[in-house]
């Protein structure tokens, strides 16, 4: 008799059941994946901090380098020129 009464559900319940598993799978996965998405705009956001850092840096370093160039030909310049002399040196010259 207990057999007779238990209730079988509909082919709808038995639809509407897959489609809440299913869609609570596809909301985790979403929620996984917005995750992901933050991570990854964070790790973009670090990189381009470091890439512009280390551009700052260069350009640092290439106007350190253009000011020695310019130090070198100016003592250079100064050698050739004989101006570079002490007073001891220009005296044995004269």
């Amino acid at each position: 008799m207990e057999e007779h009464l238990r209730v079988f559900p509909s082919k709808l319940e038995i639809i509407k059941q897959d489609f809440e598993r299913r869609n609570a799978e596809l909301e985790k996965k979403i929620e996984q994946m917005e995750e992901e998405r933050m991570s990854l705009r964070l790790d973009a956001d670090v990189q381009k901090l470091k890439v512009e850092r280390l551009r700052k840096g260069k350009t640092k370093v290439e106007e350190d380098l253009d000011s020695l160039k310019t130090d070198y030909k100016l003592r250079l310049s100064i050698r050739t020129a004989g101006l570079g002399k002490t007073s001891e040196q220009w005296h044995e010259e004269i």
